[in-house]
This record gives C-alpha cells, sequence and structure tokens, in this order.
C-alpha cells in the first residue's frame, strides 16, 4: 500500500522534475522552441504531467521563475546583512550579475520577456516578479545612506526601481552581445563613484 507521504515526496519530485526541464529547454531552445513537448522530451516524462501538475505551459514557465527566484533572494538576503557601504552595495551587484549570467537565471527572465510579447498576459506576471528584487534593492540602498547626508537627498526606493530596471536592461543586452567590456567598465565606473561617496 502506498502511503499519503510517499505520494507526496514522489509528487514533489516529478514537479521538481519538471521545472528543471522547463528551465533548461527556456536556456537552450529560447521561449519560441518551449513547448510541453520540448520539456517533456528533454525531462524524460509524459507532457501530460505539465498540464497536472501545473495546468498550463505559462503557469509552469512562471513557477520555474518563482523558483529560481526564491533561490536567489535567499542568497542574497544573507549577503546583503555584510553592506555598509556603496563599495559594499556595488560590489554585491556585480557579484548578482556575474552568477545571474553564469547559472542562465537571466537567459530566463529575458526569454520570458520576449515570450510576453507572443503572449501579453505573461508581461503582468513578470512584471510582479521584479516587485521583491524592488524591495531588496531599496533595504540596500536605505542601509547605505542611513545616518549619512545623503539620507534626505536619496529616496531608496525609486533609486531601487532605477537599478533593477538598468540591470534588467543590461542583462537583456548581454543576451544578445557577447562583448560584457562595457558592462565591466559600467561596474568600473561605479566603484569609483562608490570610492568618492566614502
Amino acid at each position: 500500500m502506498i502511503k499519503a507521504h510517499d505520494l507526496s515526496t514522489r509528487s514533489n519530485r516529478t514537479r521538481q522534475q519538471i521545472i528543471d526541464a522547463a528551465i533548461e529547454t527556456l536556456k537552450e531552445e529560447g521561449f519560441a522552441g518551449t513547448s510541453t513537448r520540448a520539456i517533456a522530451r528533454r525531462g524524460g516524462f509524459n507532457q501530460a504531467l505539465v498540464f497536472y501538475h501545473y495546468g498550463s505551459l505559462n503557469d509552469l514557465l512562471l513557477a520555474a521563475l518563482d523558483q529560481l527566484g526564491e533561490h536567489r533572494m535567499a542568497r542574497f538576503c544573507e549577503q546583503l546583512e555584510g553592506v555598509q557601504t556603496w563599495a559594499d552595495l556595488v560590489a554585491m551587484a556585480r557579484r548578482i550579475y556575474a552568477e545571474d549570467l553564469e547559472s542562465g537565471h537571466m537567459a530566463v527572465i529575458s526569454q520570458l520577456v520576449a515570450g510576453s510579447f507572443a503572449h501579453p498576459e505573461l508581461g503582468p506576471q513578470v512584471v510582479a516578479r521584479m516587485e521583491p528584487w524592488i524591495a531588496f534593492g531599496e533595504d540596500a540602498v536605505s542601509r547605505v545612506v542611513s545616518g549619512t547626508p545623503l539620507e534626505g537627498l536619496l529616496a531608496p526606493r525609486e533609486l531601487a526601481y532605477a537599478a533593477v530596471t538598468l540591470y534588467l536592461g543590461i542583462n537583456l543586452l548581454t543576451q544578445l552581445d557577447a562583448d560584457r567590456s562595457r558592462t565591466d567598465r559600467l561596474f568600473a565606473a561605479a566603484e569609483r563613484v562608490s570610492a568618492l561617496l566614502a
């Protein structure tokens, strides 16, 4: 007799297998090549499982983005504890950028952004998933400006929104242009500015 716990464990494993296959398919095939059939083929399971566990392809892709975001947020929230200066903030942004490139996370986001043009219902969902990162940025900026003359001059939320927007734009361009030297120069300039602010 199969116990409820065993069924739940098996179901969770299957859901994870589907998400992993969806992420890899998005990275390798792009949004246009990411179908339930392609995901099932990559993961070695029946495509009906996608609909059984997630309801639709778009819901699966958003669930994959949620999972990636949750893992990243947990990791970077720990690092945020050590951020006290502008230099710390720029260094953390550079680490996030490098990790996102290495992991393929930005490839997933950029493909979902691209897919939202053909499927407009995806757009607001992707934007909503940027909100925790704006709040994260707001917290980081607030830490850095607290108790300094800049505290009354800068609006942390607006600055965080600008930073997330810039970051998203940089990463989208990186997907189109493999030359990352301009981004490296941008981070170097931010490091020089942070040294002046110190």
